[in-house]
């Protein structure tokens, strides 16, 4: 799910390298106080998850959990994400530094699309409820960064189309079990603290 330096020709790089400024710019203004220790556990789940690549034929997978960062961050799960997207590239080469800014758009953005969809709809109902909605929200966020993947190596040649469609049903597996996980979260979450998904309901 890390497009990796050299990958993408210039002009995609550098709309990704805006689009993740202004969203970054959007979640700090939108993270309170309160809601900086959930964006810290977020960032690092995402970090320590994605570290865990899975073969599959000349690509490899990993989870994500931006469902869950979207769910409960909303805006805010930009500059999240981007922590630990930041944190890979330089310690471990995922990915690289010039197309943080891309990365960070693929993986955030549906996130946020994904708090906005759903979010209301988990904070309504029983917490049964919005465990299912949380699970269609993670599938969601997945489906949606796959999709955001490949149509930036496709905005990038023809060449890339292969690698595109390999990306998508590749982690056709990975939107199943993010929605399982995302889905026993958000049911832990709404019997333990419901307050945070009727918060980001509300903004």
């Amino acid at each position: 799910m890390h497009i990796v330096d050299g990958a993408l020709s210039n002009p995609v790089v550098i709309g990704g390298a805006i689009a993740a400024a202004g969203g970054i710019a959007m979640g700090l203004r939108s993270l309170d106080l309160d809601r900086i220790p959930t964006a810290g556990v977020l960032s690092a789940s995402f970090f320590v998850a994605s570290l865990i690549h899975v073969p599959i034929g000349p690509s490899s997978v990993h989870l994500i959990l931006n469902g869950m960062a979207g769910l409960l961050l909303g805006w805010a799960a930009f500059p999240a994400l981007f922590v630990g997207l930041l944190l890979q590239a330089v310690f471990f080469g995922f990915g690289g530094l010039t197309v943080l800014g891309i990365n960070t758009v693929n993986i955030a953005f549906p996130a946020v699309v994904a708090g906005m969809l759903f979010g209301r709809l988990i904070a309504r109902g029983t917490p049964s409820q919005g465990a299912i909605w949380g699970g269609v929200g993670g599938a969601f966020a997945i489906a949606a960064t796959t999709g955001m993947v490949a149509f930036s190596l496709a905005l990038s040649g023809d060449e890339f189309l292969p690698a595109a469609r390999l990306v998508f049903f590749a982690h056709i597996p990975v939107m199943a079990i993010e929605a399982i996980l995302t889905g026993f979260s958000v049911l832990l979450a709404r019997k333990v603290k419901p307050e945070l998904f009727i918060r980001e309901a509300a903004t």
